[in-house]
């Protein structure tokens, strides 16, 4: 069929209607005219992938990566940065108000990032290529099929490095075909990596050969977690962590704790989501190793932080125990709801950095029973985010939005709110 594009929507998808059914297809741009396969049909929708261009719009770009719209992790590198943003935002406050019922007609505040060299952590998936031959890269989009990839240019320099690295060892067969999938992480110095890899199994070698044979070939890996999936037996090289400075601060960072993954945002955000806060308790929910924890420690006589995952939990009580000031940070190895369902107190201000899926009803209700004068809301999801804001309307308006491009390239964007209690002087 041929189909006017009208609009990016949230997914990275550009949007048209073919005899009233909205139509969804990627790499395109409003204004332009292509030619489209359908590729899966619903009721209320379609989506399709593009054959032809008829019109192309004058504000497309070359893409500057080979892999482009057939690797999976980058939707935007058509469209200059300045424009990615421009859509980005409108697609917030879009969202925001058709999912949420928020009209927001205030400023946002937009925190741009260098649009390449960004990720200071990375996720590469391997495939055989046959015999004892194997390939690194990512995933097609919306498939388990492998792309092949030897550069990356959304990644710091030392996290492509090691992706070309790894390619190279792969081809000469030095470290096993059977790798499933690696994951590393850089410290705020591009200097530092954590590098976990999970393989089926070691195809008849050991452990220790192969993490030495790694280190070796990596000289920037100061911490190796190696997966035999066939065992699911771990083994450890290295002291399981590196030092990430972000906002002023030192933080350990272990191979399966969460840190946010644009190097040179990280500070601001953190800034952001802690700056004009002061008081006697504030609640960090989601604290992961204590980004934002440690920095409320500085103009509130006590912080709870609350984290699900025990290693990150263990990372966070280090840092804690290395830079909180006199002990105003207790950490909490449970989940948000359990922390909550038990808390007894009132806060000035709590902070949320949910996960994709956003908080749920009990998180919600709770924290609408506690009333704090204040929540910051870091979300990386605007459609979950937009349904969580609606639930919060009880209780709380929007004070502030500003969104932060930890993303570059990509239709992913990360959001923070300011709540204020209605009827309060936050």
């Amino acid at each position: 069929m041929q189909l006017k594009i009208e609009k990016l929507v949230y997914g990275g998808e550009g949007m048209g209607h073919a005899d009233g059914t909205a139509v969804f297809v990627p790499f395109v741009l409003p204004g332009e005219t292509v030619e489209v396969r359908l590729a899966e049909q619903k009721k209320k929708f379609a989506r399709g992938r593009v054959e032809q261009f008829i019109a192309t719009s004058p504000g497309r770009i070359a893409p500057p990566c080979p892999y482009f719209t057939r690797c999976g992790g980058c939707h935007y590198q058509h469209l200059p940065y300045d424009a990615q943003l421009q859509y980005k935002k409108e697609i917030l406050l879009e969202t925001l108000s058709r999912l949420g019922g928020v009209r927001w007609t205030g400023d946002v505040a937009v925190h741009a990032s260098p649009p390449f060299g960004y990720r200071n952590r990375a996720q590469w998936k391997a495939r055989s290529t046959g015999g004892d031959s194997a390939a690194i890269g990512y995933l097609e989009a919306g498939t388990q099929t492998l792309c092949p990839v030897e550069r990356c240019p959304i990644l710091s320099p030392q996290l492509e490095a090691a992706l070309a690295r790894l390619g190279e060892l792969l081809a000469a067969r030095e470290i096993p075909a059977t790798l499933l999938e690696a994951e590393a992480f850089a410290d705020d110095a591009d200097e530092r990596l954590l590098l976990s890899a999970s393989f089926a199994n070691l195809a008849g070698g050991t452990a220790k050969a192969l993490g030495e044979r790694l280190r070796e070939a990596l000289p920037a890996v100061k911490s190796l977690l190696l997966h035999d999936a066939s065992r699911d037996r771990f083994e450890l090289f290295g002291p399981g962590f590196v030092q990430y400075r972000a906002a002023g601060r030192t933080y350990r960072v272990g191979h399966l704790s969460f840190f946010q993954v644009n190097r040179f945002l990280v500070d601001e955000l953190a800034r952001q989501a802690t700056v004009g806060a002061a008081g006697g308790l504030a609640l960090d929910l989601y604290a992961g190793v204590g980004l934002f924890s440690l920095l409320l420690a500085e103009n509130f006589e006590r912080v709870v932080a609350a984290e699900a995952n025990p290693a990150a939990t263990r990372d966070l009580e280090e840092n804690i125990r290395a830079a909180a000031p006199g002990g105003r940070v207790e950490s909490r190895t449970q989940e948000a709801e359990s922390f909550l369902s038990g808390f007894r107190g009132r806060a000035e201000l709590v902070v949320l950095d949910p996960p994709r899926t956003g908080i749920s009803d009990v998180v919600r209700g709770r924290l609408l029973t506690l009333g704090a004068a204040e929540i910051r809301y870091v979300s990386c999801d605007p459609a979950t985010l937009a349904r969580d804001l609606a639930g919060f309307s009880a209780g709380y308006e929007v004070a502030e939005i500003q969104m932060f491009d930890l993303f570059p390239q990509s239709f992913h964007l990360e959001t923070l709110v300011r709540l204020r209690r209605k009827g309060g002087a936050a």
